[in-house]
């Protein structure tokens, strides 16, 4: 089910982790950011989306993991976009001849049989310079940064006042840093500026998993994820609720000491 989030902007929770799917509407059509998770919910959305009389006319992945790049046969053909670096970084799978292989071996067991491969990564990147999503819609400007994944973008829908902030800024997943960096840590906290910066015109943010949150919610995620990346980076324990005893994701905890260990291994290497 499509909810709306503001003028112009609903959004589609997954049953997988609250995966957003989000949709702007245009004048010809809308542009879909993120689709997922399974063949059924895909297939959901576009009946949402045909009930409304609005075709797929511009996709966007915010990034290149394997949630996030997904696609399905009723949504059509449009371009299906992402920044040079998200392209660049899923093709570079797709080159491996056992690449479903791979991607499958990242699938929740719960769904894997339900996901479909067969369009997954096949975006577009746009140029380094390009500033907003080429259609014929809302102006939707990329705010790409070096924080989570290769590539990683928001975007902020103008008018709307509308965040979608890729897997970032989520009230039920803590900081996921992009470990492979040379940096995460100092480019999630510069990430977090940029996120800042721009606060002041959203009136809502749709993290990639979790739940969509209004104006002061959104300075409180960043105020949230600063604390627990500051605490990484100054190697003190975190108290972020996300990872303690009443994490929403008893897994998360795990996911937090693998994180931690990476960054000491670094360290001392």
């Amino acid at each position: 089910m499509l909810t709306p989030v503001a003028e112009g902007v609903l959004v589609h929770e997954s049953e997988f982790i609250q995966s957003n799917c989000t949709v702007v509407q245009g004048r010809d059509g809308v542009l879909l950011i993120d689709p997922g998770i399974t063949v059924n919910e895909m297939a959901a959305i576009a009946d949402d989306l045909h009930g409304l009389g609005q075709p797929v006319v511009a996709g966007f992945s915010t990034h290149p993991d394997w949630d996030h790049v997904l696609w399905h046969p009723s949504f059509g053909s449009p371009p299906r976009y992402g920044t040079a670096r998200c392209a660049a970084s899923i093709r570079t799978v797709l080159a491996a001849a056992d690449w479903k292989e791979q991607v499958a071996e990242g699938l929740p067991p719960e769904h894997a049989d339900e996901i479909p491969m067969e369009l997954l990564g096949l975006i577009s990147g746009l140029r380094a310079d390009t500033v907003q999503i080429p259609w014929d819609g809302p102006t939707v400007r990329i705010l790409e940064h070096q924080a989570h994944a290769p590539g990683h973008a928001a975007l902020l829908v103008e008018g709307a006042g509308v965040l979608v902030a890729g897997d970032m800024l989520s009230d039920i997943l803590m900081p996921f840093l992009d470990l492979e960096a040379a940096d995460p840590l100092n480019d999630y906290l510069e990430a977090l500026r940029f996120f800042e910066s721009v606060a002041g015109d959203v009136v809502a943010v749709i993290p990639g998993h979790g739940s969509v949150g209004l104006a002061g919610q959104l300075r409180e995620r960043i105020a949230l994820d600063r604390a627990y990346v500051q605490a990484l980076l100054d190697g003190r324990e975190t108290e972020d609720p996300r990872v303690g005893p009443s994490a929403p994701l008893e897994w998360l905890a795990d996911v937090h000491g693998w994180q931690v260990q990476r960054l000491a291994e670094r360290r001392r290497g």
